[in-house]
């Protein structure tokens, strides 16, 4: 399986991932989190991959996370709660998200990406 890229192609971290996976010739899928957005069953194997706790799959810098008041509810809601409420809507998901179907990466960071995505 090549690699899934669960991106939003306005996003800053996104598009640093993207150039990297660009400038290490890495192949990969890239997937609009917006408009194709993971389903719950794909979202809950990918928080079950990861090993992150679900609140790690939460984008708290975006507009929506604020204006439905999520900071309190991810603190007190039980994983299912919140799955449920990460696929309502592919802003809400923290990005990128990248799988090869068994490890999972969250957001970007250079040295993850090379532990993980260099060949």
């Amino acid at each position: 399986m090549s690699l899934q890229f669960y991106w939003y192609p306005n996003c800053g971290t996104c598009k640093k991932a993207k150039k990297w996976f660009d400038d290490n010739e890495i192949e990969y899928e890239a997937i609009h989190i917006v408009e194709h957005p993971p389903s719950r069953e794909e979202l809950e194997s990918l928080y079950n991959k990861s090993g992150l706790e679900i609140k790690k799959f939460f984008n708290t810098s975006g507009k929506k996370y604020r204006e439905l008041g999520l900071k309190d509810k991810v603190k007190e809601s039980s994983p299912e709660e919140l799955l449920d409420i990460l696929v309502t809507d592919g802003m809400l998901i923290k990005r990128p998200i990248v799988t090869d179907g068994e490890k999972v990466t969250v957001g970007f960071k250079e040295e993850e990406f090379e532990e993980n995505w260099k060949k």
